[in-house]
């Protein structure tokens, strides 16, 4: 029995933010609580029974809750409730601490500044493909709460962003997972020391017999640990390490040092699971990544074409610069704070670097006296000119990376949003379409 369930029973609850994770909390704890909605912009709603639950501004600031429900995306410095958020911290949990109450199911979470969503895609594919029930949950676009079927042997792959970490009080994984660290969301968080704290929660609220699985050579998370005593055993994955399973492998997609390292952590908390290795090499060498994830989407003769979107800092467009000859980077965007690219000199000459947009000083100061560079207006203007460079060049072996390096809310919705506009600009210029 959970003894747990009644925390969020018979409550008058907020939930704040009516994107996918509160729209899934509205629709798990209606039947047993008093439950109200609100968010900053008049969204346009076809859910007669949401309509009928979003409060009033006025009335809200007058009304108390047992407990509020934010949404990661809601900042609580710069948000329309910030005082009131300010006011009634004590009471703010998240959709992982609403799940963590109703279930006691095993959870793999995974958290980390890159590639937290390739290593959760993997880890549910190798269990999927050996027929564990497993659910794909998260920052990776399904809300915890909108699992359905949910039954005892059920695992959950979580991805936590730093944002779902920062809200949540009670959520507890028994597999937790820090891939690495680096400055990120520090416009968000204030200081680097809050981002990794953020992180950190996934093990101050683990208890005697839950794993944590930490990357060694990392010196944030070194630093870390060095500071602080966790009831977990921590178990160091040394992604330095050379791996004979590695060297089975003929998968493209795990030649670059980030998705090998990926790949070791997920080879590390899978020896805690009673899989099949013969299954578990069919897997790895079908896996296809996800989209705008360092994607090649164009290989033809003398040219790369990696439309790698998702990248919104340095750190996370490293490992293709270091692989790939002959580079057209092509980056821009909104800069994360604090961000430095850190790239041994040796791979200077073989990158030429395209910036576009207006926020072009930042990404100029750490590119002068480095890397080549040139300056456009636009996204479009950029593709344009390197296409243009790469046809009178058809001789050389040429990587056109798109890796912005920053994120995208400057011109486009997501990075979802930026890739697909990447690919339709490319497939015009390369097919006339």
């Amino acid at each position: 029995m959970n003894t747990k369930l009644n925390f969020f029973s018979k409550k008058k609850i907020l939930i704040y933010g009516l994107g996918k994770s509160g729209v899934s909390a509205f629709q798990f704890l209606k039947k047993k609580n008093d439950v109200s909605l609100f968010d900053d912009f008049n969204l346009k709603l076809n859910n007669a029974n949401i309509k009928k639950k979003i409060i009033n501004y006025k009335k809200l600031l007058n009304s108390t809750f047992d407990f509020i429900i934010l949404s990661p995306g809601i900042d609580i410095k710069s948000c329309k409730l910030s005082k009131f958020l300010k006011k009634n911290y004590e009471k703010i949990y998240s959709d992982l601490d609403v799940f963590y109450t109703h279930f006691n199911n095993v959870c793999v979470t995974v958290t980390g500044t890159n590639g937290k969503s390739t290593t959760c895609q993997l880890l549910y594919e190798v269990l999927r493909d050996q027929n564990f029930d497993v659910r794909l949950v998260g920052n990776i676009g399904n809300p915890i709460l909108s699992s359905k079927n949910i039954n005892k042997k059920t695992i959950l792959i979580v991805e936590a962003s730093s944002y779902q970490l920062e809200y949540s009080k009670i959520f507890k994984s028994k597999y937790a997972v820090i891939l690495n660290l680096s400055p990120d969301h520090i416009e968000r968080h204030g200081t680097l020391d809050n981002y990794i704290k953020s992180k950190f929660k996934l093990l101050k609220n683990q208890t005697n017999g839950c794993l944590a699985f930490l990357k060694k050579n990392d010196s944030l998370i070194s630093k870390e640990l060095r500071g602080n005593k966790f009831s977990s055993k921590i178990i160091k994955v040394d992604t330095r390490k050379k791996s004979i399973f590695l060297k089975k492998i003929s998968n493209k997609y795990f030649s670059t040092e980030t998705n090998k390292e990926n790949l070791l952590f997920v080879l590390e908390i899978l020896k805690k699971l009673k899989i099949k290795k013969n299954l578990l090499l069919k897997t790895i060498q079908k896996f296809k990544g996800l989209k705008f994830r360092q994607q090649i989407i164009f290989e033809k003769k003398n040219l790369t074409i990696i439309n790698d979107s998702k990248s919104t800092s340095f750190s996370s467009s490293l490992s293709l610069l270091k692989k790939y000859q002959n580079i057209h980077w092509i980056l821009g965007g909104i800069h994360k704070k604090k961000d430095k690219l850190i790239l041994s000199k040796k791979y200077f000459n073989k990158i030429n670097a395209y910036v576009y947009g207006s926020n072009n000083d930042f990404f100029i100061k750490n590119l002068k006296g480095k890397i080549k560079y040139e300056i456009f207006k636009n996204l479009k203007d950029a593709i344009k000119k390197v296409l243009e460079i790469t046809k009178k060049n058809g001789l050389i072996n040429q990587t056109i990376l798109f890796s912005p390096s920053a994120a995208s809310f400057d011109t486009f919705k997501n990075f979802e949003d930026r890739g697909y506009y990447f690919n339709k600009l490319v497939k015009k210029h390369l097919y006339g379409k």
